[in-house]
């Protein structure tokens, strides 16, 4: 028997044109428990893709949140998008809402349209 152990997508964090990763920050700042399920559940959307839910919601515009319940009791997103093979984490929160915020889904469609445009170029 074969087993294929390789991820069907590549994981990359959005880097600002100063060279800032703020999901890998904000990642950075969580506590063990909490670092580790969103790690799993990263590495759950990049060895499963396509997922949908519960882990994964489409939000529009190609963007798509992965969706954590953390051990700390808090619920967490992860904005993302999907280019040829690699998926681009573009943003990160803790939900204090039942929807996700407007102005967090505008920053993480913010960052996919510089991308996009650095890879058009």
């Amino acid at each position: 028997m074969h087993i294929n152990f390789k991820p069907k997508l590549e994981v990359v964090f959005y880097r600002s044109i100063l060279g800032n990763e703020p999901v890998r920050d904000w990642l950075k700042s969580m506590v063990k428990e909490d670092k580790r399920t969103l790690g799993e559940n990263i590495k759950t959307v990049q060895f499963s893709w396509p997922l949908g839910m519960p882990l994964v919601r489409y939000l529009g515009n190609g963007l798509w949140e992965i969706r954590s319940a953390l051990p700390s009791k808090r619920i967490a997103r992860i904005i993302f998008f999907t280019y040829q093979h690699i998926m681009i984490l573009l943003h990160g929160f803790i939900k204090k809402s039942t929807k996700t915020p407007h102005h967090d889904i505008a920053l993480a469609n913010h960052r996919k349209k510089e991308i996009i445009r650095d890879l058009e170029l």
